[in-house]
């Protein structure tokens, strides 16, 4: 089965089209607020709706408290609510739960120990997304970790991978760990939160191309 190809932090129609027109599965809508991806409710409907029934789109939030969850899976109807923050898998599997959506948690790859911790997720979400470990933004850092801390792991859930992929290296990071998702931000920008219509493009092709 081909690598899905997942660009977030997208905020314009160009950009949106540009991922759709590349081949990738998935957008990402950033509605952490300090991140130079972020954007309003309202904008992530507007883009969700140029996206609907021609790519997934997945909403982005990090530690937002029940009301505002509530309200932006209310307002944009996403495909996918991926969680980005210190989430507990008791509320992201009653998010899953009540709201009906598709549930991903992403979690920040310190060591092996993150794969025998990321067991208590099973059964709460419908992917896994192993990322770099978090700095000063959950995601979005532009720094890959130890591809192979994943090479051998018997995934018990689907599972993607993200952190510091670009299109010089994504092909290798497939290679390297199998990922059926990979996923981009920071590396198809030309400045935190400036997508690259050209690096888009040049990244889905690198993915598809393993």
């Amino acid at each position: 089965m081909p690598t899905q190809i997942k660009i977030c932090g997208l905020s314009t129609t160009e950009t949106v089209e540009a991922a759709i027109a590349a081949g990738a599965t998935h957008i990402g809508l950033n509605l952490y607020e300090p991140s130079p991806r972020y954007v309003p409710i309202e904008r992530a409907a507007e883009l969700r709706e140029l996206a609907r029934g021609r790519i997934i789109t997945v909403l982005l939030l990090a530690n937002a408290d029940p009301e505002y969850t509530a309200r932006a899976i209310a307002g944009v109807k996403p495909d996918v609510v991926q969680f980005h923050g210190g989430e507990t898998p008791e509320w992201v599997g009653l998010v899953r739960e009540k709201a009906g959506v598709e549930v991903w948690k992403a979690l920040g790859m310190k060591d092996a120990g993150t794969l025998e911790r990321s067991a208590k997720f099973i059964g709460k979400v419908d992917r896994l997304l192993f990322d770099a470990p978090a700095k000063a933004m959950p995601g979005g850092t532009g720094e890959t970790f130890m591809w192979e801390l994943l090479q051998g792991h018997v995934h018990r859930v689907d599972w993607a991978l993200a952190g510091g992929l670009t299109p010089d290296n994504v092909a290798e990071a497939i290679r390297q760990t199998g990922a059926p998702l990979v996923d981009t931000a920071s590396g198809v920008e030309t400045a935190p939160g400036v997508k690259d219509v050209d690096l888009i493009a040049a990244f889905c092709e690198a993915a598809r191309s393993v």
